[in-house]
């Protein structure tokens, strides 16, 4: 695995939440030029010691952190709005110009990218992630669901959202089996003591797992607040108005990755709308796992806009 879990007792919990905000203000401005001290700053570290801390617990360098997150944002560009010219993918993923983006590319996965089998690649990290799925769930399950069919008939609702100010409690690895409900448990600690544990809350997954390997994805668990400080595992993190595709879950675990199949390989491109630069939410009826670990109440919620 490589990034050092934050519950980890020799990690001074101050250190996570500056690594925090580092991550946070990186992927708020991929697109934007990155550099050491800018980023260091945002963490209230000198660049010398943000440059060996942030390497100890996110197991790679700062450098080497954002020219991953690039190119896989990259990625997901490309599978989901694949009529974007590449150069245009190349300046929304923070790359200097399309040869960057190019040489970049090639030195990671060993083509350019316009040579790039995306297909191949995304079934074999989904066998990966089905593989992982299953194993939690002792047994082999998790079939994608192929495009163009919807045996539960599920339906999309556009909604615009507001702003939202998020406390969060970040899982790095989450498909570990305890990881994420341990988390909820945490933060739904904290809220409790601060008479927040009713609001509304939220799972969101930054990458998606087709595309980044398990064990480089990020979940936060997260809570809508008036407003927070960052202390320790929990931060905070405001969203923009939105406009999101949703679509209501009432089953299993297997029902809401056939909803994520139906919304992206079905729904999706038949759309006229492309995903916008945020991630996907689970918006939870209730607590986190209200109903137990066999069944949820929640809302898929896909931030889109038009193609």
């Amino acid at each position: 695995m490589r990034s050092t879990q934050k519950t980890d007792p020799e990690v001074p919990l101050d250190y996570v939440e500056r690594v925090n905000r580092a991550i946070d203000h990186i992927v708020r401005n991929l697109a934007q030029p990155l550099t050491l001290d800018e980023v260091s700053k945002a963490a209230c570290f000198s660049p010398f010691h943000f440059h060996r801390i942030f390497k100890s617990l996110l197991g790679e360098t700062l450098n080497q952190f954002i020219k991953r997150q690039r190119l896989e944002r990259s990625l997901y560009l490309m599978s989901h709005a694949p009529g974007r010219p590449l150069t245009e993918v190349a300046l929304d993923c923070g790359f200097s110009s399309s040869s960057d983006f190019s040489r970049s590319f090639k030195q990671r996965f060993g083509v350019p990218p316009s040579a790039f089998d995306l297909e191949t690649f995304r079934n074999s990290r989904r066998r990966e992630f089905e593989r992982a799925l299953s194993d939690q769930q002792s047994g082999p399950r998790f079939q994608r669901l192929p495009a163009g069919e919807n045996p539960d008939g599920f339906r999309v609702e556009l909604r615009d959202l507001p702003a939202r100010t998020m406390a969060y409690m970040r899982v790095l690895n989450p498909y570990r089996e305890t990881a994420v409900p341990s988390a909820c448990e945490r933060l739904l600690a904290w809220a409790e003591e601060r008479g927040l544990a009713d609001g509304s809350w939220y799972g969101y997954m930054w990458e998606d797992p087709e595309i980044v390997a398990l064990e480089d994805c990020r979940y936060d668990v997260a809570l809508v607040v008036d407003d927070v400080q960052p202390q320790g595992e929990v931060g905070r993190y405001v969203f923009a108005p939105m406009r999101v595709a949703e679509v209501a879950i009432s089953g299993d675990i297997e029902l809401e990755q056939r909803a994520i199949d139906w919304l992206f390989g079905t729904w999706l491109p038949r759309s006229g709308f492309v995903p916008d630069e945020q991630p996907a939410f689970e918006a939870w009826v209730g607590r986190p796992f209200a109903h137990g670990f066999e069944h949820f109440e929640l809302a898929l919620q896909l931030p889109v806009k038009p193609a």
